[in-house]
């Protein structure tokens, strides 16, 4: 699976209402709201390249609540346990 991380500016006054019509497209895994340089951060695991291009050009830039998006692939995950595992090499418990 391929995970991208897809940062959505929308217009103020529907974000709610962008939000869920995100969370609603088939590949968006996660949609979050939040403060900062961008409005809402989805998570959208696909099959392949193609999907991607489908999920974010055909579908969540052309929602109405949609001004801008940039789209971040992912290379590799880590959860916390793997990283303190990894730091935690040699030592007993």
């Amino acid at each position: 699976m391929i995970t991208a991380i897809v940062l959505i500016g929308a217009d103020i006054h529907q974000i709610p209402e962008t939000a869920q019509a995100v969370a609603n497209i088939p590949g968006v895994t996660e949609v979050y709201s939040c403060a900062g340089d961008v409005d809402l951060i989805a998570k959208v695991r696909v099959r392949n390249h193609d999907e991607i291009a489908d999920v974010v050009t055909a579908k969540i830039n052309r929602l109405p609540g949609v001004r801008s998006s940039a789209t971040h692939i992912a290379f590799r995950s880590y959860a916390s346990a793997e990283v303190d595992g990894g730091f935690s090499i040699g030592e007993e418990d």
